[in-house]
């Protein structure tokens, strides 16, 4: 077991290292200049950066594989990154590694329509697989807020989700097959066409696995038929606890939602304000709900699931009135992000997930803290599945507010591994969530962890230093959170 991700990277002179990338690729695709780098410091985790050593833009899959192969001779460590938008430091640079860009590989190679998927290239926008395949009345189900800009590559990573996972799942529930590249070069077929493959689950493995065990170079995606009719609900309330208990509500009634999001009132206020929805902005919350499936279905359960907000304690209940409507209705959530980035000089955005019942009793607790460390957070998550995106508005000129909304959001975490979650739901662990991987799983968990790491990457070389943390920064992590220094991974009471 290689206790140890990190490495201390490449030695070796620069100019070398880039003479010998230069010679596997096309003039201007190997990056070392200062000013041509700063643009690779960081993903949409904008707190955390880093300058790269040197950035590589590789245009064919044999390019990638020299490129691994000379990293490999020379042991210099390598980051994959697709178009930058992750949220949780997953393509930080190594200082003394290669940044694989693989930006410039976005064809859409293969669309089968008779078996409903599409062959795709890592660097294709999430949004133009569903651009490029509606002509034939089908689309790519998972829609993160990014999903203008973010890679299915980087989905893939990430095993991205977004409003829409409650009915159709995440990343790992749409894609068939992956193309892979190991350190060494070697391309590996993973999955397959069927929608099951002999041996180990290793489609699962890879998605979410955050460049620490492969590249990524081709992603076979599963492609839906669009829904016949799809209605659109926006119902209000005067607490948000009633809000969080009526979601548990409509999913004990039998019925899951295409989609069912949950906005506090800053989150509502930031996004009237930016793209005016016709959200009511003196509701302490609102829930977005999304029905689709046949006309007569939807009808049905588009009156139960209002019957079910009315009893839950909801003011007001509207159903989009038009087409244009449910997308406006839709329009405030998917801008919450950037509208709440236009109220406060910088944001620190959570993920955590956990079970819906439990969505009361946390979001009550998420305010305790929020007024405990004196930070406003708002509140902004896919409801239906329990995944949080609480946002910590914070100012980065003010000394020391950085580490206090790191601690924040460090406790907002615990509380969902207390409740019975996760640390993540769809953002990763990158290198903002390595401390709060300490106190979900224990030593042997993070050794078999260690243990896969190593199997596909020996020379821990890949990604190093994201998503697992060492068990040395875990006992260091436990010594400041524990008094009597015997309890190296702080044990979590449930609530």
């Amino acid at each position: 077991m290689q206790e140890q991700l990190d490495t201390s990277g490449y030695h070796g002179d620069r100019e070398a290292l880039a003479s010998a990338l230069q010679s596997v690729l096309a003039n201007g695709a190997v990056l070392s200049n200062p000013e041509a780098l700063k643009p690779y410091e960081c993903d949409g985790l904008s707190a955390y950066r880093s300058l790269p050593y040197i950035v590589v833009l590789p245009e064919t899959v044999e390019q990638v594989q020299q490129v691994l192969k000379i990293c490999k001779r020379l042991q210099t460590p390598v980051v994959a990154r697709g178009a930058g938008t992750g949220l949780s430091g997953g393509a930080l640079p190594h200082k003394r590694g290669v940044l694989l860009s693989l930006a410039k590989f976005k064809r859409i190679i293969d669309v089968d329509v008779a078996n409903r998927c599409a062959r795709v290239e890592p660097g294709v926008r999430n949004l133009a697989i569903t651009e490029a395949v509606k002509q034939y009345g089908l689309y790519y189900a998972p829609d993160p807020s990014s999903q203008i800009a973010c890679s299915i590559g980087g989905n893939v990573a990430e095993n991205s989700g977004g409003v829409h996972c409650l009915k159709y799942g995440l990343t790992v529930h749409n894609i068939q097959q992956l193309k892979i590249l190991t350190f060494d070069g070697e391309l590996h077929t993973i999955g397959g066409s069927g929608l099951d493959s002999s041996g180990y689950d290793l489609l699962a493995l890879m998605t979410g696995s955050e460049g620490l065990l492969g590249i990524i170079i081709e992603v076979t995606v599963k492609l839906l038929p669009k829904p016949d009719t799809v209605q659109v609900l926006l119902a209000s309330f005067n607490d948000v606890a009633a809000a969080g208990a009526s979601v548990a509500n409509v999913i004990a009634a039998g019925i899951i939602p295409a989609g069912l999001e949950l906005m506090d009132n800053a989150a509502i206020r930031a996004a009237e304000d930016f793209v005016h929805a016709g959200y009511p902005t003196d509701a302490a919350a609102v829930l977005i709900c999304e029905i689709d499936g046949p006309e007569d279905d939807v009808v049905e359960q588009v009156q139960r699931v209002s019957d079910v907000f009315k009893q839950s304690g909801a003011d007001e209940v509207r159903v989009a009135s038009s087409d244009s409507e449910r997308q406006q209705f839709w329009a405030g959530r998917k801008a919450a992000f950037p509208a709440v980035g236009r109220i406060s000089p910088d944001y620190y955005c959570m993920d955590g997930t956990i079970p819906r019942h439990q969505l009361a009793a946390v979001l009550t607790h998420i305010t305790e803290l929020s007024n405990e460390y004196g930070l406003r957070v708002v509140n902004v998550f896919h409801a239906g599945d329990g995944n949080l995106h609480p946002l910590i508005l914070y100012d980065a000129n003010i000394e020391n507010e950085l580490e206090q909304t790191e601690e924040l959001g460090r406790k907002i975490l615990e509380a969902c591994v207390k409740a019975g979650g996760t640390i993540t739901g769809e953002h990763g662990v990158g290198v903002e969530k390595l401390d709060a991987m300490c106190f979900q799983f224990n030593k042997d968990e993070l050794q078999q962890l260690h243990a896969v790491k190593q199997a596909f990457d020996p020379d821990g070389l890949l990604n190093p230093g994201k998503a697992v943390p060492t068990l040395h920064r875990c006992a260091e992590f436990g010594a400041m959170h524990v008094h009597n220094g015997e309890v190296p991974f702080p044990e979590i009471e449930r609530f």
